[in-house]
């Protein structure tokens, strides 16, 4: 069977709940978040996934998507990793949509560049070294990260422009597998927070 990269989106924190683009600045799950993430842990340890024994993990190092990855259950066997870090937002980092439509009307962060912040193609060249690493694996591989990376990543594993990524949005503590249909990259689940409920 051919890989798939599973991907988790890290729990609630204070910024994400605002709208707040939250970038490198290491902000920490709210208690909800941390919630979101052991229910996200019981259900990946249970049933068919049983903790996932054979999957490679890796997480970004920020702090709120390592601890999702530690309350899941699996940062024991998770390795840092920068690539996976979120989007770098520069001179944005930190405001909501609304406070950067006030600078830069018309702005989209998926179109437009970040003033001091990465560019499109520094961001699709991450994911595309995530890509290429959970392509080359002989097993499943679980990541977990950040809204706009994983958005990323799911626009580049179906070999979609970075723009893709506005059309697929993502909710914390969401769970999304991309996979294969027909010998072609497709999406397998996306954005379920089905453990949630």
């Amino acid at each position: 069977m051919a890989p798939r990269i599973l991907l988790a989106r890290h729990g609630q924190t204070e910024w994400s709940l605002l709208g707040r683009h939250t970038g490198r600045t290491d902000i920490p799950l709210l208690e909800e978040g941390r919630r979101g993430a052991k229910l996200l842990g019981e259900r990946l340890h249970r049933g068919a996934w049983n903790g996932l024994p054979n999957v490679e993990v890796r997480t970004s190092p920020l702090v709120r998507a390592r601890e999702t990855c530690d309350l899941a259950g699996f940062g024991e066997r998770a390795q840092d990793w920068d690539a996976l870090m979120e989007w770098d937002y520069g001179a944005y980092e930190g405001l909501t949509p609304a406070q950067i439509q006030e600078r830069q009307p018309g702005w989209l962060l998926w179109d437009d560049a970040v003033p001091e912040g990465e560019s499109l193609a520094q961001v699709s060249a991450r994911a595309d070294e995530v890509v290429e690493w959970a392509r080359s694996e002989d097993r499943d591989v679980l990541v977990f990260a950040h809204g706009h990376i994983l958005r990323t990543l799911g626009a580049r594993w179906l070999g979609e422009d970075i723009s893709f990524g506005a059309r697929i949005r993502l909710d914390p503590t969401s769970l999304s597998i991309l996979g294969w249909a027909y010998g072609k990259p497709a999406v397998e689940r996306w954005n379920d927070t089905g453990h949630m409920e």
